[in-house]
């Protein structure tokens, strides 16, 4: 059975992080598809209302479908622009999508992006000006992971999740 796990959140709130130790742990037959990866460096796109790198992710995430047991898809997705990417995902995978959303206050999130090998690529007033607070999704039935859960406490809740 095919599983998509999805990780969306804020800049620095650590779904890259974890979506790296679950595709780690997950091993062969594991797609991770990365946001940044494919705006920042695939197409060196904006992000925002219509960005485009949403058709190219839509084709990735029909890929993963077709090709892979588990597909973990991550980046901040801001709900409204990235809404016919999560509809896609819930016609392909149905019930089978385990959502989770990364919901740490501001400080938090800076605070952790300066522990990051990118911290010197952008900083906090970066950080703030793509600041979208409790940016649930209305397509997606998300978990909403806090600042107090560790990675470890997270990859196994996401672990147990998608074993059941």
């Amino acid at each position: 059975m095919r599983k998509l796990v999805i990780l969306r959140g804020n800049s620095g709130s650590g779904k890259t992080t974890v979506a790296k130790e679950l595709q780690s742990i997950l091993g062969s037959n594991t797609m991770l598809i990365s946001q940044d990866m494919v705006r920042r460096e695939i197409l060196k796109v904006s992000d925002g209302k219509d960005t485009l790198a949403l058709p190219l992710l839509k084709q990735l995430l029909q890929y993963g479908f077709e090709h892979n047991e588990v597909v973990i898809l991550e980046g901040i997705m801001v709900s409204d622009w990235y809404r016919p990417l999560f509809e896609q995902a819930v016609s392909l995978y149905g019930k089978d999508i385990y959502a989770y959303y990364f919901d740490l206050p501001f400080e938090e999130t800076v605070k952790r992006h300066k522990t990051r090998a990118k911290a010197g690529s952008f900083g906090e007033e970066a950080m703030r000006e793509w600041w979208v607070e409790k940016d649930y999704s209305d397509v997606l039935c998300e978990t909403k992971i806090t600042e107090e859960l560790s990675k470890e406490t997270i990859v196994q809740m996401i672990l147990n999740h998608i074993s059941r």
